[in-house]
């Protein structure tokens, strides 16, 4: 182990430890294990017994947050400048992890000195660095591609590497997809990373993944979903496992589909258009409504996509209006919403930029005041 740079807090976290695996390992009960099926597409399956210490931990946070050791652990924190960085609650973002962390290299609470040691050098490293590498994976089923695509900084579509899920959360087997890493659609994860300051709060992973399914969702049309949780880690530890918003991890029907790197760069660019919906209530409405006919069928999906279309393009003029100013956008005769017609006509309108500008100009080519503006799949084939 290399030189310690803060021996007090080296004390005080390796007392808690000490307490903590006092108190763990006195309750006398066989811990559960995971039946780990490393499965990888073309190679061998691999099998793992795992001790799942994380749930039986997490179980007892309380009452080790409650011992003297722990806030003894958490004063000493507080009181180190350079544990800002881990922000307001020491005990969920240092001292859990590292029970957690030093329990599993343990395989359970037989106490191991080197285990510890090596867990507290990974957390003075952070510590003095004075910046965290944050990271939130979430499996993607519906999708196949050829290798990493960046979606936005810090933000991508890649291959899940085998084991890499099981290797700091046990129990991940039991929380993805069935038949992941098996399936030709369900061999990729999504991942955000980020590098968080002092004091800086993690990021709202589930919303920020969330609409990076609906961009690709929008560029492919595929059946494409996320989750059902999200794996987040801080320096490369465990940091906490979260729910993926319900509509981006619910599959929607359709077939699976390839993002290749025409549409990867179409999801790129229309996830960095999507705060858009945010500022018009009527792109937003459409998008919500589009998104949510995914998910329906007959006369609901029919509705909710003439609402979608009418929102996008028709405003006070209805649904005939909406569908006039969608055959001229999209070059093409529209005689009623269809799914990929509205699909279109989104892409075409955050690609645009401005939707009432959109409007008033597409009103003006149908007078014969100007040509049609050209849609972003045409500029993009010219």
């Amino acid at each position: 182990m290399a030189a310690v740079r803060a021996p007090h807090l080296y004390r005080s976290l390796r007392c808690f430890c000490l307490g903590a695996f006092h108190v763990l390992s006195a309750e006398d009960v066989d811990l559960p294990f995971a039946f780990e099926q490393h499965a990888s597409r073309g190679r061998p399956v691999l099998y793992e017994y795992r001790p799942l210490v994380r749930d039986f931990v997490e179980a007892r946070a309380r009452k080790l947050e409650s011992r003297q050791d722990a806030q003894l652990a958490v004063q000493d924190l507080r009181a180190e400048p350079a544990a800002a960085i881990f922000g307001e609650e020491p005990f969920k973002s240092v001292l859990l992890p590292l029970i957690l962390r030093v329990s599993e290299s343990c395989g359970g609470f037989d106490w191991d000195d080197s285990a510890f040691d090596r867990a507290y050098e990974e957390l003075e490293q952070t510590l003095f660095s004075g910046r965290r590498a944050y990271a939130a994976v979430a499996p993607v089923i519906g999708l196949s591609l050829g290798g990493e695509l960046a979606l936005a900084e810090g933000l991508c579509v890649r291959h899940a590497a085998t084991g890499e899920l099981a290797k700091h959360w046990p129990e991940a087997q039991a929380l993805l997809p069935p038949e992941f890493g098996r399936d030709t659609d369900r061999l990729c994860v999504v991942e955000l990373q980020r590098e968080l300051a002092a004091g800086e709060n993690v990021p709202d992973a589930a919303g920020e993944i969330g609409d990076a399914v609906t961009a690709v969702r929008l560029a492919t049309s595929g059946a494409i979903a996320a989750g059902p949780v999200l794996f987040e880690r801080v320096d490369w530890r465990p940091f906490g496992i979260e729910p993926m918003l319900p509509i981006a991890a619910a599959q929607p029907g359709g077939e699976a589909t390839r993002l290749d790197p025409f549409r990867g760069r179409l999801a790129a660019e229309l996830l960095e258009r999507l705060p858009l919906a945010d500022e018009d209530p009527e792109l937003g409405e459409a998008l919500d409504r589009w998104e949510l006919s995914l998910f329906q069928s007959g006369s609901s999906r029919e509705e909710q996509l003439r609402e979608a279309l009418t929102a996008l393009l028709g405003g006070m003029d209805g649904v005939w209006a909406a569908t006039m100013r969608a055959s001229v956008l999209l070059g093409d005769r529209v005689d009623e919403p269809r799914p990929d017609i509205v699909r279109r006509a989104i892409v075409e309108t955050l690609m645009h930029g401005d939707r009432p500008g959109l409007v008033r100009a597409l009103d003006d080519a149908m007078l014969g005041l100007r040509e049609a503006p050209a849609g972003y799949f045409a500029r993009a084939t010219a």
